[in-house]
């Protein structure tokens, strides 16, 4: 069934968090719903639609920011009561707007995430989850890492109170009570949960979960084990989910499943015979989707998808159909309604522009006063620095609440920057002292009404150090802010939970006389997505994975010992020189013992061979095409030519995209296999750099088996 939809616009009010709108629920058979919002300027308003006008229900005064908003009410009756989380406060409003709860919970920090259920109250910090039933606590629990979301399955169903918590470390944690009932692996970092079907499917068990890298899925929670039904993988390479919901926009009995991404796009997923997501509709919006839920806000008979945005815009698509357009020789007839709302909007506008024009004036002449204060004028940057798997790369995503001006970015470490399709603005290249410590120095011009940029970055491994970015909106007088970020030593590493344990390995050990607080800094320092705080018990295990070679390293440390294992014996070198400098700076005297396995040499340069050979022969491949596409208009006739040459000109245009793309990935493979062998003899205490011109010819001519006799005999 085709789905089409139209974009109404209803309101604005201030830049949002996640998932901080909601619709009540309707008051009668064909009444249209009101919608509730809370924003950053910790304002609550709510409103409904009348002849196509916001008009307000109720608005709150201005306080701190509301992180949460959720509705509540008596387990099987509607669910029509307000709750918002505010710094380390939970507030509770009728739908007319009266407070009836002002619960100040005895968290030390803001409530990143907040669930309520009849009575129960779920709220989480950074890493702490407290569950609260009638304003009175009842269970805690210390999590391992940050908590990013949180839900708890229907109790008239499951018949007992699961918490679930979606965490920065790839799992959910299921709860009972004060314990970990069991854990769920899932691919990404999870940032939303929802019920599945709003209600969690028949069993009351099945939980929707999305990530950070775009991925969706559906699990069942049971009592004992999970059970994955089935995983959208995020092949378009879109933004990284932020809210999901579930409502039957299509009119057809099911409900279909409805996500909104940090990219601004809008997804309607329906359902085939197995139950499998299809995508139905997709529309893209120009901020990232905050909230999202179905219902019928602007009129009667006609179901929509409703979002609030970053900026704070809500936006609807509509059922309704749109007006067409009169064309140049149509007659246009306009009723009386329309005629007055132009009116009035006409009559708005130039009392903006007058008001805006008094207030420029007003400064100009209190600037060239002698008691002139100048007010810097402040605004929010919604940012996102995240390692995509996919391609080994990071990706950095920049949010203004008003329009971007320019965008500088610094770094003072080698790094590559790659084209993104989406990215429109332009971007010029500085001369830098790469002595000095400044490899990098690009700004970007953006167009107008650009309030959203995204960057793609690829870093190298061992070599560390800080990424900064000065953005600068179109605002008056002239103001930047500076956000940093760190790129760390084994910056392609990323978390996950399984490795190979067959695999030759090579290790390191350090004994000393450090505390478990001290080495596990030194670990967060060297390796993306490791918590900061301190983990609980005596001892902690990582495994992570390089996303670009696909090589593997464990850590395992207690107070004064830490073992280090990989099967790539560069990522070993990296850890000891770090680890070393690190002590170093701290006075502290390391004991230090490795252990070099050989097989894991050619192993790792087995890894490395399908990417080195892939990249030679589209390198290749590039360099015939101009030559063959001269040929092609000599002759005009290519048939003669053999089928692997008349297959690279059909392909031409995707192998100049595909190589466009990947900068220097050439380089960088050599630059490992370069560094592999460095390494390789270093752990032997031989220096072999000089020997590395006869490496870079060897790859120049590249056969698996010689260059493999090459790190033997050497």
């Amino acid at each position: 069934m085709e789905v089409n939809l139209n974009r109404v616009d209803y309101l604005q009010v201030g830049v949002t968090s996640q998932k901080t709108m909601r619709l009540l629920p309707a008051s009668g058979r064909r009444t249209t719903q009101k919608v509730v919002i809370g924003d950053q300027d910790g304002v609550v308003t709510c409103f409904g639609i009348k002849k196509g006008e916001a008009v307000p229900v109720f608005k709150t005064l201005p306080g701190q920011k509301v992180s949460r908003l959720e509705l509540g009410g008596a387990v099987g009756t509607p669910q029509e009561k307000i709750f918002i989380s505010a710094g380390s406060e939970v507030r509770g409003f009728t739908k007319k707007g009266k407070q009836f709860l002002s619960f100040e919970s005895n968290l030390m920090e803001s409530i990143r995430a907040l669930y309520v259920s009849g009575a129960n109250l779920f709220l989480c910090a950074s890493y702490i989850y407290n569950h609260y039933c009638d304003c009175k606590d009842q269970d805690y629990y210390l999590s391992s890492d940050k908590i990013n979301d949180i839900i708890c399955l229907p109790v008239e169903k499951v018949d007992s109170i699961t918490p679930i918590l979606a965490c920065q470390d790839r799992v959910l944690r299921v709860l009972k009570g004060s314990d970990l009932l069991y854990k769920v692996e899932v691919p990404g970092i999870p940032k939303v949960l929802a019920l599945h079907s709003g209600n969690g499917g028949d069993s009351g068990e099945e939980l929707i979960y999305g990530t950070s890298d775009g991925k969706i899925g559906l699990v069942q929670v049971t009592k004992s084990s999970p059970i994955h039904r089935w995983e959208i993988s995020n092949e378009k390479k879109r933004g990284g989910a932020l809210c999901v919901d579930y409502y039957d926009i299509l009119g057809d009995g099911v409900r279909e499943l409805l996500i909104g991404r940090d990219d601004g796009m809008v997804e309607v997923y329906g359902f085939d015979n197995n139950n499998e997501p299809v995508l139905r509709y997709e529309h893209a919006l120009s901020e990232s989707i905050t909230s999202i839920q179905g219902g019928c806000v602007g009129k009667e008979g006609f179901d929509e998808v409703l979002t609030a945005t970053y900026t704070g815009w809500v936006t609807a698509l509509t059922t309704e159909p749109v007006q067409r357009e009169p064309g140049p020789c149509d007659d246009v007839k306009i009723s009386q309604d329309i005629q007055n709302k132009i009116m009035n909007m006409r009559v708005e506008l130039d009392q903006l522009q007058l008001k805006v024009l008094q207030e420029r004036e007003k400064y100009h002449q209190s600037a060239h006063s002698s008691g002139a204060v100048s007010a810097v004028p402040v605004f929010n940057v919604n940012d996102k620095f995240i390692l995509n798997s996919d391609d080994a790369s990071y990706s950095l995503t920049l949010e203004v609440q008003t329009a971007i001006d320019s965008l500088l970015l610094q770094s003072d470490v080698p790094i590559d920057l790659l084209d993104v399709d989406k990215n429109s603005a332009v971007v010029s290249f500085s001369g830098c002292d790469a002595e000095n410590g400044n490899f990098l120095l690009a700004t970007y011009r953006c167009q107008a009404n650009t309030t959203r940029l995204e960057l793609k970055i690829r870093s190298i491994e061992g070599q560390h150090g800080t990424l900064q970015a000065y953005i600068t909106p179109r605002l008056q007088p002239k103001t930047c802010r500076v956000h940093q970020y760190q790129i760390k030593p084994l910056s392609l590493h990323q978390r996950t939970h399984i490795i190979d344990h067959n695999r030759p390995v090579n290790s390191l050990t350090l004994t000393g006389q450090f505390s478990f607080a001290e080495i596990h800094s030194w670990v967060v320092f060297c390796v993306p997505e490791v918590p900061d705080k301190v983990p609980v018990g005596d001892s902690v295990t990582f495994y992570f994975q390089n996303t670009f070679l696909d090589t593997q390293l464990e850590c395992t440390y207690r107070k004064g010992e830490g073992t280090f294992k990989s099967d790539n014996i560069s990522t070993i070198s990296i850890l000891k020189d770090v680890l070393t400098k690190e002590a170093t700076k701290r006075k502290i005297n390391l004991n230090i013992s490795y252990d070099v396995n050989e097989e894991s040499v050619n192993y790792t340069l087995k890894l490395i061979h399908p990417k080195l050979e892939h990249q030679l022969l589209l390198a290749k491949k590039v360099q015939l095409i101009d030559a063959l596409k001269e040929l092609q208009v000599y002759e005009g006739n290519v048939d003669f030519l053999i089928p692997e040459y008349r297959s690279i000109l059909e392909e031409a245009d995707n192998l100049l995209e595909e190589f466009k793309k990947q900068p220097a990935h050439l380089e960088r493979l050599y630059g490992m296999i370069t560094d592999l062998f460095i390494d390789k003899f270093k752990f032997k205490g031989t220096n072999v750099k000089t020997k590395v011109p006869l490496l870079l010819e060897i790859l120049d001519n590249y056969d698996p088996n010689s260059l493999a006799a090459f790190f033997d005999s050497a």
